[in-house]
């Protein structure tokens, strides 16, 4: 089971700004964000459910390639209120909402690209 994860973005603030409007509808939020002061080495933010974060951006060199992570959604609406957010955000459409059943029957999911490229998605897996 993983625990956390997370990801280097180029620039802090507009990244920070994208999460925290595109993982809104899913029911994350930012809990937790350390500056450089306090980690040794940069600036972070932890975005989860409460209590707990489990998805971090971290002030860096964008991680090559871009990396793919996909945030469960309790709902397929779950999954459209993301994209549209997310779009709002300033991301790009990767995939807009949709069952995608070559994955499974259920599978309905929705692609973006953050500000660094990184394949963000939200998916349920869930009958509609």
């Amino acid at each position: 089971m993983i625990d956390h994860t997370g990801i280097l973005v180029s620039d802090f603030g507009k990244s920070k700004s994208f999460y925290l409007t595109a993982l809104k509808p899913i029911g994350y939020s930012l809990i937790l964000e350390l500056p450089a002061s306090v980690t040794g080495h940069t600036d972070v933010a932890g975005f989860g459910e409460a209590p707990k974060p489990d998805f971090w951006i971290s002030r860096g060199t964008p991680n090559t390639p871009p990396v793919h992570i996909a945030f469960r959604a309790a709902s397929r609406a779950a999954v459209d209120s993301f994209y549209q957010a997310a779009i709002d955000a300033g991301g790009k459409d990767n995939g807009a909402p949709g069952l995608r059943p070559h994955y499974h029957p259920d599978y309905y999911g929705a692609f973006v690209l953050d500000p660094d490229g990184h394949n963000i998605e939200a998916v349920c897996h869930e009958p509609a």
